[in-house]
């Protein structure tokens, strides 16, 4: 199962947000009942996931060289800055004032499914970047064709 589609959803005074229920289904399959939340390597937003994809991500650090300045840069920015969100009874959890403010997050949040992730955007932040990738996309849209390994 994949977190599909795009969602706007409120942040309460607490720092608190419902995850749409279809991401809690995905969760649910992979029998995790809570999300990994940490700041984006990528973009200004928070990516979160289930335990599935931490650990498929931990397999791909761990066959970097152990000393290596790499592993310890991709170990400390995702697994040092991670957070372990567990869910209410209402489906929501609770976003660290750190991930608030490195996404920039005030009242509103646009949360995005991205396949194997989900991230949670400041919905003006987003609004910029879904129009450059949809340019990309535009630009690059012969390169999903052909044969998938």
């Amino acid at each position: 199962m994949l977190f599909l589609s795009t969602y706007h959803n409120r942040i309460d005074k607490k720092g608190r947000i419902s995850i749409p229920a279809q991401f809690r289904a995905v969760l649910a399959a992979q029998q995790f009942q809570s999300i990994v939340a940490y700041a984006s390597p990528q973009h200004g937003c928070i990516e979160a996931c289930g335990m599935t994809r931490i650990l498929k991500i931990n397999e791909r650090i761990e066959h970097l060289d152990p000393y290596s300045e790499e592993r310890d840069a991709f170990a400390t920015a995702i697994f040092g800055e991670s957070v372990q969100l567990s869910f209410d009874g209402e489906g929501r959890v609770v976003l660290p004032d750190s991930l608030i403010k490195f996404a920039g997050l005030s009242d509103e949040a646009t949360i995005v499914g991205k396949g194997e992730i989900f991230e949670i955007w400041s919905p003006k932040s987003f609004e910029a970047h879904v129009k450059r990738v949809r340019e990309l996309v535009r630009a690059k849209r012969f390169h999903l064709k052909g044969d998938v390994p």
